[in-house]
């Protein structure tokens, strides 16, 4: 996913950028950005690591040995323990921030900001009103839900795009609107709460802080299904990454329909947010931490999917795994631990991006 364009076949290593190496597959020819492969190739190892720690590790500690004996399929006495307990709620874990990670890669792309992450301009809380509406009033139903969260999510990106929207997608502008919705729609959806049946409420507001707790292959399956049918927009995406992030008019001078792109970057951004939320509620502050970590760390000048993609995994695989440890026999929503390491992170950007412009105008004055 963090591959530029084909190579041209007469002297690609004329046209090579710095930092790029050329791969060959068959007649195909590509360019792979070498810290970027070796940063997910580090990030793969770290995810296997602490998924293998997340299945081993609980009120009964199960070797390593009997994990993989019980993912591989052989005959175990943990079977119960790690095949119908734990892997189920870590496969949940890791598509779930998987799936945070791409999408605010590409809604920050889009806007270009780091503050424009799913969860701070409104779809996370589009697609937490609209299912907490359903489970305040009965449809608890996870062959339902999933779907009422893509709902609720693309409804709200498509009224703060509309409302964004003069001429053009100015990045403030759009992020500030965002905000506003998703104060307004947190407002609805704890309307709800107050209306609905008690036990149901009260179920709703424990998935409201985004919880992995008694997720199973019945919640694993559809989202498993789902984000597997969008793999052919995520590549395309990867893809169509790149012309975004050039300036406006250079895309313009390459051919590229900024427009008709831009909204399909957003569509497949706000469409794997909302399956995630659907799944296992808004896990705050790992759309907004995946995409600007993996920016940092690949040093490149946009941020690689594939990238993101493993540090969203790894954030909520950790921070679930902490949940359950750190204040046991007490078990917390995995998004209490996101949001108390993503809070800290949003002020610091806010704060360095006031410093970056104070400089910039008084360096124009």
């Amino acid at each position: 996913m963090t591959a530029p364009p084909a190579a041209p076949s007469a002297a690609p290593s004329a046209v090579r950028p710095a930092g790029y190496g050329l791969v060959r597959a068959g007649r195909a020819s590509f360019l792979l950005h070498r810290r970027a492969a070796l940063v997910a190739a580090s990030l793969a190892v770290l995810l296997a690591a602490a998924c293998l720690a997340h299945l081993c590790v609980g009120e009964s500690f199960v070797a390593p040995s009997e994990v993989v004996r019980v993912v591989l399929g052989e005959p175990s006495s943990q079977e119960l323990v790690v095949g119908t307990l734990r892997l189920p709620r870590m496969t949940v874990g890791v598509m779930v921030g998987a799936a945070f990670g791409i999408a605010g890669a590409l809604i920050q792309t889009v806007a270009r900001n780091p503050l424009a992450s799913p969860d701070i301009i409104g779809i996370t809380q589009g697609a937490s009103a609209l299912t907490v509406g359903s489970m305040t009033f009965g449809i608890t139903s996870y062959a339902v839900l999933p779907y009422l969260s893509v709902a609720g999510g693309v409804l709200a990106a498509a009224l703060v795009y509309v409302f964004a929207w003069r001429g053009g997608l100015h990045a403030t502008r759009f992020v500030l609107i965002g905000i506003g919705f998703a104060v307004a729609l947190r407002s609805v959806a704890q309307l709800f709460l107050t209306k609905g049946d008690y036990l149901l409420a009260q179920q709703a507001q424990v998935w409201m802080t985004g919880s992995l707790n008694g997720r199973g292959w019945a919640e694993a399956m559809p989202l498993g299904w789902a984000l597997l049918a969008l793999l052919p927009c995520v590549l395309w995406a990867a893809r169509a990454q790149r012309t975004v992030s050039l300036d406006d008019d250079t895309a313009t001078a390459l051919g590229a329909r900024l427009g008709r792109t831009r909204l399909g970057l957003v569509a497949v951004g706000v469409i794997l947010a909302s399956l995630a939320t659907g799944a296992a509620g808004p896990v705050d502050f790992v759309a907004l931490l995946a995409p600007q970590i993996a920016r940092r760390l690949t040093r490149t000048s946009q941020i690689p999917l594939l990238c993101a993609a493993l540090l969203g995994a790894f954030i909520v695989i950790l921070g679930d795994l902490l949940a359950r440890k750190l204040f046991a026999p007490t078990e917390l929503p995995v998004g209490v631990l996101t949001a108390a390491v993503g809070a800290p992170y949003l002020i610091w950007l806010i704060v360095r991006g006031h410093r970056v412009r104070s400089r910039a105008a008084g360096g124009t004055a």
